[in-house]
């Protein structure tokens, strides 16, 4: 196995960064509205592999700023040699995106006793795909269009059962959305007061990741003090970064909350002086989207 260059880590870690943060001042959040489609494999989704496997953690994000910037609707990804294998070719002139696998390097070294010890390095390896856009010869499946979209004036009976699932204690009533850490519970205004049913499970899906990061759950803390500080910046991006995740698992589109236009300064503040943080906040995100998967009845998650 041949060793990565540390000397290219970084370099990594830093275009992922700057490609949020150039996203981020021009005011635009790139998980709010990743998706134009109306493709069979879903108008709101994850990235998903060539075999129908979705994306996780900071590759959601990135495929998702692909997908925009490149005006792309479908979200099936691939590699040009998996493109060959379906009979299929990439079309001349097409560029690919960039995603990213991390995995652990075994080292041996001696310690300062003279004894053999074995340490994993961790380290983050770049590979390039193209969206199903950019392939021509793809069997059928991988262009079918979706049906046309229900009524959206109603509840969405699969989002009431997933949040009722989780057992958290979702309070309505007032006007604000938070959860309330030593209280332990999750407020939302009334369903009847969100200007559409996807505006209310967007909201419960940012004030449940919020709602993982109890001591007796996922217990996330990033050192917060007070409102608007860095801790709190960081929590912040990783409830917007749970929200789209679960909406695009849950087939919902998220809109931007205006309450969080706020935040942009402070998640640019934090991400400048640390080029890993996204990819912190999006583990963070995938794994606090993960705990309220689990909760689900067996058989019954998206």
């Amino acid at each position: 196995m041949s060793r990565p260059d540390p000397k290219t880590r970084p370099d990594l870690y830093a275009r992922v960064t700057n490609a949020i943060i150039a996203d981020l001042e021009r005011g635009v959040r790139t998980w709010t509205k990743p998706w134009s489609a109306e493709h069979l494999a879903g108008r709101v989704s994850r990235p998903l592999r060539h075999n129908g496997q979705p994306y996780s953690g900071v590759n959601v994000i990135l495929l998702w700023s692909e997908a925009v910037a490149r005006g792309l609707s479908a979200p099936i990804w691939m590699t040009f040699r998996q493109a060959l294998e379906l009979g299929a070719h990439v079309r001349k002139g097409e560029t690919g995106s960039t995603v990213v696998y991390a995995n652990r390097l075994k080292r041996t070294e001696t310690d300062g006793e003279g004894h053999d010890v074995e340490r994993e390095i961790p380290f983050l390896k770049a590979y390039t795909v193209f969206n199903v856009e950019q392939i021509d010869g793809l069997p059928e499946p991988f262009h079918a269009l979706a049906a046309p979209k229900l009524d959206p004036l109603q509840p969405i009976a699969h989002a009431e059962a997933f949040f009722a699932a989780t057992g958290a204690d979702i309070r309505h009533g007032g006007d604000g959305a938070y959860y309330a850490l030593h209280a332990d519970h999750v407020q939302s205004p009334p369903f009847e007061s969100f200007i559409d049913p996807e505006s209310y499970y967007a909201t419960l899906a940012h004030e449940c990741t919020h709602w993982t990061g109890h001591p007796t759950r996922l217990d996330r803390d990033f050192g917060r003090k007070r409102w608007g500080d860095e801790g709190y910046a960081r929590e912040e991006l990783v409830a917007e970064l749970g929200a789209a995740f679960l909406c695009a698992d849950l087939g919902l589109e998220l809109t931007p909350r205006e309450d969080h236009a706020a935040y942009l300064d402070h998640w640019l503040g934090v991400l400048k002086g640390d080029k890993r943080f996204i990819f912190t906040a999006a583990a963070h995100a995938q794994r606090a989207a993960d705990f309220l998967q689990g909760l689900q009845p067996t058989g019954s998650q998206p």
